[in-house]
C-alpha cells in the first residue's frame, strides 16, 4: 500500500488563548502549518502563544485575528478582513473556542440577546461556518500518494464532547441534566429573553453547555449530510477528558482540584492539553483522518499508545429530522434566512 504524505497548509482555529487550542497551534505550527488564530483577545492569544516558543510579531507561520463568536456582527466582520487578507484558500478550519459557565443563576446574553453559551459555542461557530465553506471548498492542498501527488480534501473540524453523546457514559449523567434539544421550541420562539433553552425549559446553565455542544456534533453530521458532493471532509472529535484546561474556571475551587485528580486516578480519563492538542492536529492533517461524517475518539480511558476510532453517536445527534430543524431554525437565528 502506498504511503500518503500531506503537504502543510493554512488552517484557521478558533478559540487559542489557553487549552486545546493552544496547543492544537502549537501541534499544528510545528507540522509546518500556517495557523490563523481568531480570538476576543489577538494580544492574548499571542501572548500565550510566545510562552510556548512560537513565533511572534510579523511571522508568516502564525498569525492572530479578533473575532468575537459571541457577537454575530463581530463574526462578520472578522470574515470579511480574513477573507481580504488570505493568499490563498483555507485548507482547514478548527471550531474548538467554547464557554462554560455552569454556576450562572440566570443567563448572561450575547449582543444578540441569546444565551450567551449557545449564543458563542454553536451560533458563532454555525455562522462561522457558513460564511468559510465556500472559501474552504477551494483547497487543493497537494498530498503525496506513494508515486504521484494528489489533491488532499480540506477539513473542517469540530471539537465536540463526551457529554453531549448519550451512547457513552458521559453523556447520561443526569447532574444538571443529558443534553437534549426537546422539539426546539425554545429555537422556534426566537431565543431571546426570556427564552434561555433549546427546549424552552427553565434556564440550567450546565445543561445549555451540554446543549451547544450538541448542536456542534449536530452541525457537522447535517454539513455531511448536505455536503456530500463537497470537497470538504466534516468531522468531530473527543480528544479525551483534558480536566485541567481554563474551561472550567468558572466551577468551585474544589472541583477544580479534584475533577483532575479523579480523571487520573479513578476513571483513568485525564488527557493532557499537549497530547489533546496534538489529536486535534492529527485530525486536521493526518491523512489517516480522511473521512466525513465521523466522531472520533480515544475512548474514556485512556491507554498508551492508544489509536483512534470511530465513536457510535446517540439519536439526538444522527436523526435528520432534528439535524434539519435545528440548521434550518439556526440558519434563521444567525440571519441567514
Amino acid at each position: 500500500m502506498a504511503s500518503m504524505q500531506s503537504a502543510p497548509g493554512t488552517v484557521l482555529i478558533t478559540g487559542t488563548t489557553s487549552g486545546v487550542g493552544l496547543y492544537a497551534t502549537k501541534a499544528l505550527v510545528n507540522l509546518g502549518w500556517k495557523v490563523i488564530t481568531a480570538n476576543r483577545s489577538p494580544l492574548r492569544a499571542e501572548a500565550a502563544a510566545v510562552e510556548l516558543g512560537l513565533p511572534f510579531g510579523r511571522s508568516k507561520q502564525l498569525q492572530h485575528i479578533y473575532l468575537d463568536l459571541s457577537d454575530l456582527d463581530s463574526v462578520r466582520l472578522g470574515v470579511e478582513n480574513l477573507l481580504n487578507s488570505l493568499d490563498g484558500p483555507l485548507d482547514a478550519l478548527v471550531c474548538n473556542a467554547a464557554v462554560y459557565m455552569p454556576r450562572l443563576s440566570k443567563p448572561m446574553r450575547s449582543p444578540q440577546g441569546y444565551e450567551l453559551s449557545m449564543a458563542t459555542n454553536h451560533f458563532g461557530h454555525f455562522l462561522l461556518i457558513q460564511l468559510l465553506l465556500e472559501n474552504l471548498s477551494s483547497s487543493k492542498r497537494p498530498v503525496w500518494k506513494g508515486r504521484s501527488w494528489a489533491v488532499e480534501s480540506p477539513r473542517l473540524v469540530m471539537l465536540g464532547t463526551v457529554t453531549a453523546n448519550y451512547e457513552e457514559l458521559g453523556g447520561k449523567i443526569p447532574i444538571p441534566a443529558p443534553a437534549d434539544l426537546g422539539n426546539l421550541s425554545g429555537f422556534q420562539e426566537g431565543f431571546k429573553d426570556p427564552i434561555s433553552m433549546a427546549s424552552g425549559k427553565r434556564f440550567k446553565p450546565g445543561k445549555a453547555y451540554k446543549d451547544s455542544k450538541l448542536c456542534n456534533m449536530i452541525t457537522i453530521q447535517e454539513l455531511h449530510r448536505r455536503y456530500k458532493d463537497s470537497p470538504v471532509l466534516f468531522s468531530s472529535l473527543y480528544p479525551g477528558c483534558v480536566a485541567n484546561t481554563k474551561l472550567f474556571r468558572n466551577t468551585p475551587k474544589i472541583f477544580q482540584w479534584l475533577f483532575p485528580w479523579f480523571q487520573r486516578l479513578i476513571t483513568g480519563g485525564y488527557v493532557s492539553e499537549k497530547l489533546a492538542g496534538e489529536r486535534v492536529a492529527k485530525v486536521v492533517s493526518d491523512p489517516a483522518f480522511g473521512m466525513s461524517g465521523v466522531h472520533w475518539s480515544w475512548g474514556n480511558r485512556q491507554r498508551k499508545n492508544r489509536q483512534q476510532f470511530a465513536q457510535e453517536l446517540s439519536n439526538r445527534i444522527t436523526d435528520p429530522k432534528t439535524s434539519k430543524s435545528m440548521w434550518d431554525l439556526s440558519m434563521q437565528l444567525v440571519g441567514l434566512n
